[in-house]
C-alpha cells in the first residue's frame, strides 16, 4: 500500500485529489495539510511514502517544505503540484529534492500512474516541463557539477544516458541485451555514486554533465510503467 499526504492550501483541491486517489486499491491518503508548516509536521508524524505538495502555499512555501521533508525523511518522495510550469520555481524545487512534478490539470490516470512511478523510484516530470526546463538551466550553467560521474563505469554511463533519454528499465534492458534486474542494479549503483535520491536527480546530472543535450532524442518524461 502506498501512503500519501496531500499538501495544498485549497480544500477543494485536496478533496478532489483524495477522491481520485482513494479509489485505487494500492493507494491510501493518510493525511492532509493546508500550508507548508503543517505539511512538514504531518509528514514527520505520518511518514508517508509520497507527499503531493503544492508549490505555492502560505506560512512556508512548497519548495522550502520539500527541502525539510526530504532532509528529515529520506524515504519519503515529494511530487510538486503546480498550475503553471514557471522554470524558476520548478528548478528551485528540483534542487530542493523534489522527485517529480505534475500539473494540477493532469488527467486522473496520469496522477495515479505518476504516484506509482515515483514510489518505484522512477522519473516523474510532466512532458511539457522537462526538456525546456533542464535545457534552459544547463545552458546557463546553473546546475552544480557532480564529482560522482567520474566514478561511473562505462556501462553505468551508458545506462545513465538512456535513463536521461526517458527509457524505461525494460527498454534499457532490451537495448543493452541484459535483464531488467541487471538494469535495476546499474541504476541503484548510479544513484549511490552520484549521491542523488532518485532518477529525476540523476537526469538533471546527466544534462548538466553534457551527456544529454537539448534536442537530442526524447528527454526524460513520465514513464508510468
Amino acid at each position: 500500500m502506498i501512503t500519501l499526504l496531500l499538501a495544498d492550501d485549497q480544500a477543494l483541491v485536496r478533496t478532489g485529489l483524495r477522491m481520485i486517489l482513494d479509489t485505487e486499491p494500492d493507494l491510501t491518503v493518510v493525511g492532509e495539510a493546508g500550508d507548508g508548516v503543517q505539511a512538514v509536521a504531518e509528514a514527520r508524524r505520518l511518514r508517508p511514502d509520497v507527499v503531493l505538495m503544492d508549490i505555492q502555499m502560505p506560512l512556508l512555501d512548497g519548495i522550502a517544505a520539500t527541502r525539510q521533508v526530504v532532509t528529515q525523511l529520506p524515504r519519503t518522495k515529494v511530487v510538486m503540484l503546480t498550475t503553471f510550469d514557471r522554470s524558476q520555481l520548478v528548478y528551485d524545487a528540483l534542487t530542493a529534492g523534489a522527485s517529480g512534478f505534475l500539473l494540477k490539470d493532469a488527467p486522473s490516470e496520469q496522477l495515479i500512474g505518476g504516484v506509482r512511478a515515483v514510489n518505484r523510484g522512477e522519473e516523474l516530470l510532466a512532458p511539457s516541463i522537462t526538456r525546456r526546463l533542464i535545457a534552459e538551466f544547463t545552458r546557463t550553467g546553473r546546475l552544480p557539477a557532480n564529482s560522482g560521474l567520474a566514478r561511473l563505469t562505462d556501462r553505468e554511463h551508458e545506462v545513465l544516458l538512456l535513463v536521461a533519454r526517458g527509457r524505461s528499465n525494460a527498454e534499457i534492458a532490451a537495448e543493452l541485451f541484459v535483464s531488467v534486474q541487471t538494469v535495476k542494479t546499474h541504476v541503484a549503483r548510479i544513484l549511490t555514486k552520484l549521491g542523488v535520491r532518485d532518477r529525476v536527480q540523476a537526469v538533471v546530472t546527466a544534462y548538466e554533465s553534457g551527456l544529454v543535450r537539448a534536442g537530442e532524442d526524447a528527454a526524460a518524461t513520465s514513464d508510468f510503467r
